[in-house]
């Protein structure tokens, strides 16, 4: 383990299929960044398989999978070198709320077991990309509300404020968060009514919000980006046109230890196992 029994590395990481991943060398920036809890998503491959290569990356591990109902797509997991006691793979449905088949795989949180008996609630979450003006986005602001009551819930419920929910949120929340914030305006991923929902989050308890804290924008300032996601197409990456899409949100309990985060950014195009970089935090507990 990297960390000591007093600090815990948070890393979350979209792998754009994980078999491709590992072909392409994630590997090597496992080995070298050593977290504690990996928040995997996008997997694209049966459990077994998923188990298989997680083990091969980490070692011993306590791992949480869940796949998407289609085959190939999304996919959720959670690996982490502390022991996992209890785990949870779908979100919980309000009175009237309805599952849609796409919903599957994009969710799933464990309590991992720290060295003092004090549990961590971790979360992977990988949610709807959509397509503006198709039902896709009702499907993922459907996905949202549902989102919004679980965090609250989880809020509400941890006595020692040790939640940490990170994933592909495919949501710029501010024009910081965009290289090209202009032309994406009226795009899925920057409309005004996806942003609303971060915003919320993201808001004092007593303005309304949920309280909770964007640990990459607390961590960075008022900078552009830094990015975490460029597309494999054009000079996107070379030119750094990204987005900051990749997050861990934290408790104001969590937030208070951060040590350090960082964007773990392949040094070139060719060094680069996803589209999407790591994103890693570490806590002070």
């Amino acid at each position: 383990m990297a960390s000591s029994p007093s600090q815990l590395t948070v890393a979350t990481i979209n792998v754009n299929g994980i078999r491709a991943a590992v072909r392409r060398g994630m590997g090597a920036w496992i080995a070298a960044a050593q977290p504690d809890v990996v928040l995997l998503q996008e997997l694209r491959a049966p459990d077994p398989l998923v188990r298989e290569l997680v083990a091969e990356l980490l070692g011993e591990c306590d791992v949480v999978n869940v796949e998407a109902a289609a085959k190939g797509r999304a996919g959720v997991a959670i690996a982490s070198r502390l022991p996992i006691r209890e785990h949870r793979s779908t979100l919980p449905l309000a009175d009237g709320q309805e599952e849609f088949e796409g919903d599957t795989g994009r969710w799933i949180e464990a309590d991992v077991e720290l060295p003092d008996g004090r549990t961590v609630t971790a979360v992977s979450t990988y949610l709807y990309s959509g397509t503006a003006g198709t039902p896709s986005m009702d499907w993922k602001y459907a996905h949202l509300d549902r989102v919004t009551a679980r965090l609250e819930a989880l809020h509400a419920a941890d006595p020692d404020g040790l939640v940490v929910v990170g994933g592909d949120i495919n949501i710029g929340h501010r024009e910081l968060d965009i290289k090209n914030w202009r032309g994406n305006r009226k795009s899925a991923g920057f409309l005004p009514e996806e942003r609303a929902y971060l915003e919320r989050w993201y808001s004092p308890r007593e303005a309304g919000g949920l309280g909770l804290v964007d640990i990459g924008r607390h961590a960075a300032g008022e900078v552009e980006g830094p990015y975490t996601w460029w597309s494999w197409r054009g000079q996107a990456f070379d030119n750094d046109s990204g987005w900051r899409i990749d997050v861990q949100i934290t408790t104001p309990r969590l937030a208070e230890g951060l040590l350090e985060a960082r964007v773990d950014r392949a040094a070139s195009y060719a060094e680069r196992f996803s589209d999407h970089a790591p994103f890693v935090a570490t806590y002070r507990l």
